[in-house]
């Protein structure tokens, strides 16, 4: 599973409104980056995050994980809402 489907995966089983979330990824100026930025709706945001953040640090060390595993890059993860 590529790390875009993975941080999809991990952010649709929080939220209620599904078909709100998109997940893409952006080239980053640094050569081994990689900037992902998840989208979600206004309502779904504190789920996302999570109290302290502490939702969105373990979405971004589940991602990492993987990224370390197959292709050793750094991911950072950017979370908006619409």
């Amino acid at each position: 599973m590529d790390l875009v489907e993975l941080t999809e995966t991990i952010v649709k089983s929080l939220v209620v409104n599904e078909d709100a979330v998109s997940v893409k990824e952006f080239p980053t100026d640094e050569e081994n980056c990689i900037l992902i930025q998840v989208m979600v709706s206004d309502e779904d945001m504190g789920r996302v995050i999570g109290k302290d953040g502490k939702c969105a640090n373990a979405i971004r060390t589940l991602v990492q994980a993987s990224s370390s595993l197959k292709e050793n890059k750094y991911v950072k993860i950017d979370i908006d809402k619409f």
